[in-house]
């Protein structure tokens, strides 16, 4: 790995020397765009909108689209006096319970690595943060952008995850967080059965990214001169189902035969009491604001007894 920054962690009083390593790399498989008939390598040209002309990068400046065809102008003088820090510190801040931190704002995470003769206080943060079961809010300046980050341990080393800034991360505004829609028990418990049924230990290398390997095969066969092979027909998606219940009921029992468990899902349905469907594309709350919706059997019931009333008058 090749360090991308160095710097010192602010420890209070103590000073550490370390280097910056990204912790994480792309493996995507990256194209080239060519031209179709000749394999020739497309090539961009840096051309004004206004002028016509091909600009260099030394003519090349920053603008700020304000709306309405205006652009602000900003040159290197205008980010000289702005408050970004170049001294190159990882500056701690306090130390908080890492369940506190909403994983939504994590971004991007590196390793940090003692330069030097900082391994021992190095060490010393690392183990007191492993022993306090807490992690560091640090601030750090990358490529011209300051950042909020996280100081944690993992596998022996520091790992710092920078993080949004709170106004970065966007509000949910869904309509059905306004609808009055709940479940039944009996719903509640079946999808809990369900959860129970698939509940296991996370292990991240048993998942495989199928399409990049498929991808993989595909490049490898057309360097081999070879046929590409048509690849296995997915799986097609279960219809949508019109009663939640056996929705849920058939994902459990599929769940559970596919962990070898399939005996006792039958018994667990035959002893179960029956519950009346719910269809899952009418599973809102009722009708009209301020009383429950009546159902067609309750509305007859009902009807009845008025007619009785008025023979016996």
């Amino acid at each position: 790995m090749r360090a991308i920054w160095k710097g010192a962690v602010s420890f209070g009083l103590v000073s550490i020397s370390v280097k910056l390593y990204s912790a994480t790399e792309e493996k995507s498989i990256r194209f080239h765009q060519v031209h179709r008939t000749d394999a020739g390598r497309i090539r961009y040209q840096r051309v004004c909108s206004v002028c016509g002309e091909q600009v260099g990068y030394d003519d090349i400046v920053k603008g700020y689209d304000i709306g309405g065809g205006e652009i602000v102008v900003l040159t290197d003088e205008d980010f000289a006096d702005l408050p970004l820090s170049t001294s190159r510190a990882i500056d701690v801040l306090e130390f908080v319970p890492a369940e506190q931190i909403d994983p939504i704002l994590f971004d991007k995470a590196y390793y940090l690595e003692p330069e030097g003769a900082a391994t021992k206080p190095y060490v010393l943060l690392r183990d007191a943060l492993a022993d306090s079961e807490r992690v560091a809010i640090v601030k750090i300046a990358l490529r011209q952008k300051e950042s909020l980050a996280t100081l944690r341990v993992r596998e022996g080393v520091l790992v710092l995850n920078t993080m949004l800034w709170p106004d970065e991360v966007r509000v949910p505004e869904f309509g059905f967080l306004d609808e009055d829609v709940s479940a039944r028990p009996q719903e509640l418990a079946m999808a809990t059965s369900l959860i129970d049924s698939m509940t296991g230990d996370f292990a991240a290398d048993a998942y495989t990214d199928e399409y990049r390997e498929a991808l993989q095969q595909v490049i490898d066969a057309k360097v081999a001169g070879q046929e590409v092979a048509a690849p296995a027909e997915a799986e097609k998606a279960p219809a949508p189902a019109v009663d939640l219940m056996a929705a849920l009921q058939a994902s459990v029992e599929r769940a559970r035969a596919a962990r070898g468990e399939g005996d006792g899902a039958e018994q667990e349905a035959a002893d179960r009491e029956p519950v009346e469907p719910t269809p899952i594309t009418s599973a809102k709350k009722g009708g009209r604001k301020g009383g429950a919706k009546t159902s067609d059997k309750d509305g007859k019931e009902a009807g009845e007894k008025r007619r009785g009333s008025r023979r016996s008058a």
